[in-house]
């Protein structure tokens, strides 16, 4: 009996192999399905494509649209100026044609001064502000000295005693540093 159980085990293992290797028949509803499921995939893939391609296109596009107005940004930033500052341009002309023909002195000394008053306001709508120097204490950070003198007085000492060339902020930003006398 044993060695009934033995061969009929044996033979249950190879009737197991052989179903286990045994083709089923074609079948067309599988092999449908793949070929509908690949042509999916493959118009997902060209629509995906589509899309990135139209993407990049859109940003290069953006990309020179933005380098144009900058561009032309730069190109035009100093237009507001020019056209703010044409009316004194203007008046020193005028003034030009004055000093030639003029014959009272005061008159034109105050015709530069108007001139020059509304010049320094337009700069001042601008942004442009002077940089305050004398009697202040020296500061690196928007003074550059140019030389040093015995100070005048004791109070003076480490302070700005005179001024060779204004500094000027723009916008609160400096632009240009303060050339100054300093005192020891």
């Amino acid at each position: 009996m044993a060695q009934e159980e033995i061969t009929d085990k044996q033979d249950e293992t190879v009737l197991e192999n052989e179903d286990s290797t045994v083709e089923t028949p074609f079948d067309e509803t599988q092999n449908s399905s793949t070929v509908d499921a690949q042509q999916q995939l493959a118009a997902d893939l060209a629509e995906m494509k589509d899309k990135y391609v139209r993407l990049v296109a859109e940003f290069e596009n953006a990309r020179r649209r933005n380098a144009k107005e900058r561009i032309e940004l730069i190109s035009t930033a100093n237009k507001d100026l020019v056209t703010d500052l044409l009316p004194v341009v203007d008046d020193i002309l005028r003034a030009q044609k004055t000093f030639e023909t003029a014959d009272d002195l005061q008159q034109v000394i105050e015709g530069v001064k108007l001139i020059f008053h509304k010049f320094t306001k337009t700069l001042e709508a601008k942004g442009l502000k002077p940089l305050e120097s004398i009697g202040k204490d020296f500061d690196v950070e928007v003074h550059e000295a140019i030389t040093q003198i015995p100070a005048p007085s004791a109070d003076l000492k480490g302070k700005v005693v005179d001024e060779i060339e204004k500094g000027y902020y723009l916008n609160d930003k400096l632009i240009r540093f303060a050339k100054v006398v300093t005192g020891i």
